[in-house]
């Protein structure tokens, strides 16, 4: 993985299927971070018909 960047998978809690993948920089802040994802999440539920509180996201660590 590239250091410079946290990675990120987007779940759909109904099916339990990581439906998108998407990645920032370490350089963001928390808040904006978490604005982000906020942003990615909307646009996944639009693109994918389901509704936005069943996505939810997780950090992809390194095993």
């Amino acid at each position: 993985m590239n250091t410079a960047e946290k990675h990120y998978k987007f779940i759909n809690s109904k099916t339990g299927y990581v439906i998108f993948y998407s990645s920032l920089s370490i350089k963001l802040g928390p808040d904006e971070v978490k604005a982000e994802l906020e942003k990615i999440k909307a646009h996944v539920a639009i693109k994918n018909g389901i509704y936005e509180g069943t996505l939810y996201w997780e950090e992809i660590k390194d095993e």
